[in-house]
């Protein structure tokens, strides 16, 4: 489809294009069950070879034609992204984009914070704006449980003090609560923020990708989180920040700041859904449980080479026919003796 200058671009339920997470590497050093577990990820695994993932070039200018196209914020991700070598450079040439509009992008990363004591004050320097570190929990023993490769914690806990003094902020945390595995670390995790500026988001176990072995059963909804939490800290509701935003917000009634919680599973927010995926090897996903994507990597680096303009009649194409709304779906026919089976298939093929 030719893109309008100008016209605003929405998919099949009107939903815009406002947010790109963007993967610059399929590698991490940890191998948590509910993301990568061991057993699947072992020394056996064979990543992506370099060749095969999307250079810094290549990546910036698809940056460049997704913001022609309504993109406002871009968010680095991984596996774990600062496992990918130079990726200041990239984090440089992403921060000199701008909005048709002439404004800077919200240019944001996702870490698990083991390498942020190195690595936090060169990222502030090429323009990072702020991070979100995911944290399962204080105690040592669980979370060394968690990340399944005795990582410790006070390493973690070390980086985020040195990404607030480069400035990177505000911070975010995200904690994944598994029943029965790290729910004891809700309270612990919510002292331990409060009033120091991070922000703590609770996010419900989620059935991502094919090999976490995702039950329903592990999941604590984040009514029962907000509960634990608003017992010991009072909590009042705070407005959302931005359209589409995932987390619910609310304060401690005292000052201590903020808390979020994402409720994917039992409270599905697929209706103002403005994301987009890019994969580390160049493919567009339209919803964050699909498992087929379209290969963008192929316009560019193909017998004729695509231009800017046919990369955005691309991906405005994809965007337009768009309809996922797989979170929504798994919640209105999980009751059914066939649900999960059906909504597998209707998240795979679309």
């Amino acid at each position: 489809m030719a893109v309008e200058p100008g016209m605003p671009l929405a998919d099949a339920l009107s939903r815009p294009l406002r947010d790109l997470r963007i993967s610059v590497t399929d590698r991490c050093n940890f191998r948590c069950g509910y993301c990568m577990p061991k057993q699947v990820f072992d020394q056996h695994h064979e990543f992506l070879p370099h060749a095969e993932l999307l250079s810094f070039e290549e990546i910036t200018r698809l940056a460049r034609v997704f913001v022609s196209l309504g993109v406002e914020k871009l968010r680095i991700t991984g596996g774990e992204p600062t496992l990918r070598r130079g990726l200041e450079s990239l984090i440089a040439m992403l921060a000199v984009l701008r909005t048709p509009e002439g404004r800077p992008l919200d240019l944001t990363l996702t870490t698990n914070g083991s390498t942020l004591v190195k690595k936090a004050a060169a990222l502030k320097a090429a323009g990072l704006n702020r991070l979100t570190v995911s944290l399962d929990g204080l105690d040592d023993a669980v979370f060394q449980r968690m990340n399944d490769v005795g990582f410790p914690v006070a390493s973690v806990l070390d980086g985020i003090r040195a990404a607030q003094a480069a400035g990177l902020g505000p911070i975010k945390v995200n904690m994944v609560v598994q029943r029965g595995v790290n729910d004891s670390q809700i309270l612990p995790m919510a002292q331990h923020f409060r009033g120091s500026g991070v922000v703590l988001r609770f996010i419900e176990y989620m059935d991502v990708g094919a090999t976490n072995g995702w039950r329903m059963d592990q999941v604590l909804p984040s009514a029962d989180v907000q509960r634990r939490i608003a017992q010991a800290f009072p909590l009042v509701p705070l407005s959302p920040s931005a359209p589409g935003e995932t987390a619910e917000r609310w304060a401690y009634a005292d000052g201590g700041g903020e808390v979020g919680f994402i409720s994917s599973v039992t409270q599905a927010f697929c209706g103002e859904c403005n994301r987009a995926r890019l994969s580390t090897e160049g493919r567009l996903y339209t919803c964050l449980f699909a498992h087929r994507g379209h290969d963008l990597r192929a316009l560019l680096r193909g017998a004729s080479p695509s231009s800017d303009e046919q990369l955005a009649d691309a991906v405005a194409g994809v965007w337009a026919g768009r309809s996922d709304r797989y979170s929504q779906l798994r919640g209105q026919r999980q009751a059914t003796p066939d649900g999960e089976r059906r909504v597998e298939m209707h998240y795979i093929g679309g």
